[in-house]
């Protein structure tokens, strides 16, 4: 087998539809779209590079066939806010070969010790910010939006590789059908909304700056303690914003106040997933037609996020989101959900999703590897 840089315009090209070869008979993969991957894999429109250095790397069998990809990743801002010297891998893809899931990992091991890393964690695509985890369990649906996917047999790979756990990011699911709101939410959320001085609103597309500046400063301090949480930059969560504008309900994009602060943040996407699985990465011709005029098709959301600063936390802020949510999502016709990703020691959190009666469907596992010196 041969290693290949990625270098040219070409073997970007060539990275980016690898998947398509992998999946080829998988039906519950949803292919990116390609314009999307375009532009995350570019260095000038992506605003990661600015503070990451990356590396791609292609595999190819004797023929010249692709056989696996991955992506190597130094992102200073990671090492910065843990004070450690940790490299990531992500972006990975491979036959059920283990000598081409050595041949990668081995690549990326070598270009993240040349750059002093002591761990190698993934898959991250690019950051903790982005689609993160290895699916080990709950292969049985497709991925809702913005969650990964993946063939079962790469948990064996990375393990045979040498691969050990850090941490599992678990998927909760849960359904609401006929107009149902538990009724211990519905009671809670009204007590709360008695007893607490907050309000809580949709986003205002029409003041989407200011509105985002806003979410931005809640974001970062209401996940601040999480396990490998990393800060986004200014320009990065400007850019992730301007690609979720295309698609957020701002009936779902919740935030909360006290007095005018902006006090907590919640966001649930309708799951686009079920529309992008049919147009095989392809916008054009008829693909954003059909993103148009099928969104009324979807059933399911996805709670991306949902976090309260830490001074407004425990007067009820949280319920009375997941009671929001819960209203507006069933007078939109959807009637299921997915809240992830959660991570494995978050008994808080973990906690409330299972009263609220939802169950673990997808399991999701990061992994680390010690870059011992070559």
């Amino acid at each position: 087998m041969i290693l290949r840089e990625v270098a040219t315009r070409r073997d970007r090209e060539r990275f980016i539809r690898l998947p398509w070869k992998i999946y080829q008979h998988d039906p519950r993969w949803v292919p990116p779209l390609i314009v999307e991957r375009r532009e995350f894999l570019d260095p000038h429109k992506n605003p990661f590079f600015e503070h990451a250095a990356v590396k791609l790397f292609l595999a190819e069998d004797g023929t010249g066939r692709e056989v696996g990809r991955i992506a190597a990743i130094v992102n200073s801002n990671h090492n910065r806010t843990h004070g450690d010297k940790t490299g990531f891998f992500g972006l990975w893809e491979c036959v059920e070969d283990q000598q081409a899931a050595k041949l990668l990992f081995n690549a990326a091991a070598s270009f993240l010790r040349a750059h002093g890393m002591e761990i190698m964690r993934g898959p991250e695509n690019f950051s903790v910010n982005d689609d993160v985890g290895l699916l080990i369990q709950g292969f049985e649906s497709p991925p809702m939006i913005m969650m990964p996917h993946n063939p079962p047999y790469y948990e064996k790979l990375a393990e045979n590789y040498g691969f050990r756990k850090a941490m599992d990011l678990y998927a909760w699911y849960g359904e609401f059908r006929e107009g149902h709101i538990p009724e211990e939410v519905s009671r809670r959320a009204e007590i709360a909304r008695r007893r607490q001085n907050f309000t809580i609103r949709p986003l205002r597309m029409k003041e989407f700056a200011s509105e985002l500046k806003a979410i931005h400063a809640v974001y970062t301090a209401a996940w601040e303690d999480n396990w490998g949480a990393v800060a986004m930059t200014d320009r990065e969560f400007s850019h992730l914003a301007a690609g979720l504008k295309q698609v957020i309900d701002p009936d779902l994009c919740l935030i909360a106040e006290v007095q005018g602060e902006p006090a907590g943040f919640s966001l649930a996407l309708p799951d686009l997933n079920q529309i992008l699985i049919g147009l095989n990465g392809k916008l054009f011709p008829f693909g954003l037609l059909k993103l148009i005029f099928q969104r009324s098709r979807i059933d399911a959301l996805r709670i991306l996020t949902m976090g309260v600063i830490r001074k407004y936390r425990n007067r009820g802020i949280d319920t009375c989101f997941y009671h929001e949510t819960y209203r507006r999502a069933i007078a939109k016709g959807i009637w299921r959900g997915e809240m992830s990703w959660i991570l494995e020691n978050n008994a808080v959190m973990n906690r409330i999703v299972e009263n609220l009666g939802f169950r673990i469907y997808k399991r999701y596992r990061l992994y680390d590897f010690p870059l011992l010196p070559a």
